[in-house]
């Protein structure tokens, strides 16, 4: 079968094996991959086949990216073909620096440039916050402030300031999803203009972001202000840890990389360097 003969695709929402794909006439339709099992994500380009009133997903076209996280049981995928992630935290509650590497760290493996939003910077918290932030500010990650919401994040705030049919769009995802699958804590996709030429993934948030798929070896070059260091070690194989001679080392002394930044580090090197399967 020729693939390029197939009706072509764009998943704008996923819920377990059911995706919701949209068509270049704006359509949606309820579609199932093939098998049992499915790894398509929102972002994604298919070609699908109708089957009744819904459809079957054929082939899943060339990725530019994924951003995704993994542990030591599952990988779980938010987004593909990606052009940019904003990170949303705040100072109240103060967000985690481990997690927020995290994610930066993930979408610095898939080549997807990051911003960081600080939201709530009319309480008092957000001074601390903004402290957090600094050394992320040093080493070139823009941070944008807001002031969104009195609950969680903002994050639903900013989407209905960013997209006046938000609502409109979310119905009509649970319509193609059918009635009982709920799209509250799936990733959707939400269409910025009416000429459908930009768009905004919204992905529900997490507590946990495992890195299992990086090398601990590789982890310092994911992390901008060690990256800078790394030509400076005497060993080509220095873990930026207990080797003498390391630049690494030498730019934490200098005040150049930020404790809690090295702390992240081993906490990281550590657990990535546990038995891998």
């Amino acid at each position: 079968m020729s693939f390029e003969a197939l009706d072509q695709g764009l998943v704008v929402a996923a819920h377990g094996r059911h995706v919701v794909v949209e068509t270049p006439e704006g359509e949606r339709v309820l579609c199932h991959p093939r098998g049992k099992k499915s790894e398509l994500v929102v972002g994604d380009h298919v070609r699908w086949l109708p089957a009744g009133d819904e459809g079957v997903i054929e082939h899943l076209e060339p990725r530019r990216n994924l951003l995704f996280r993994q542990d030591e049981w599952r990988t779980k995928s938010f987004a593909a073909n990606l052009d940019g992630v904003l990170m949303l935290v705040a100072g109240e509650p103060m967000f985690s620096e481990s997690q927020l590497t995290r994610a930066l760290i993930a979408a610095a493996q898939a080549g997807i440039p990051c911003w960081i939003g600080l939201n709530k910077t009319d309480l008092p918290a957000a001074a601390d916050a903004r402290s957090r932030l600094a050394p992320y500010r040093r080493m070139g990650v823009e941070v944008v402030e807001l002031a969104l919401g009195p609950s969680g994040m903002g994050k639903s705030t900013l989407i209905n300031l960013l997209v006046p049919q938000a609502a409109a769009q979310v119905g009509e995802i649970s319509k193609a999803l059918k009635a009982g699958r709920h799209t509250t804590t799936t990733t959707s996709w939400y269409w910025l203009d009416e000429a459908r030429s930009g768009a905004l993934i919204d992905s529900p948030g997490f507590q946990e972001f495992g890195l299992r798929q990086i090398l601990p070896t590789e982890l310092a070059t994911l992390m901008p202000d060690f990256a800078a260091a790394l030509g400076d070690c005497r060993f080509h194989n220095c873990s930026h840890r207990h080797e003498p001679g390391c630049g690494v080392r030498a730019a934490i002394e200098r005040g150049e990389i930020s404790p809690s930044r090295q702390r992240i580090y081993e906490e990281l090197f550590a657990e990535l360097s546990t038995t891998r399967w």
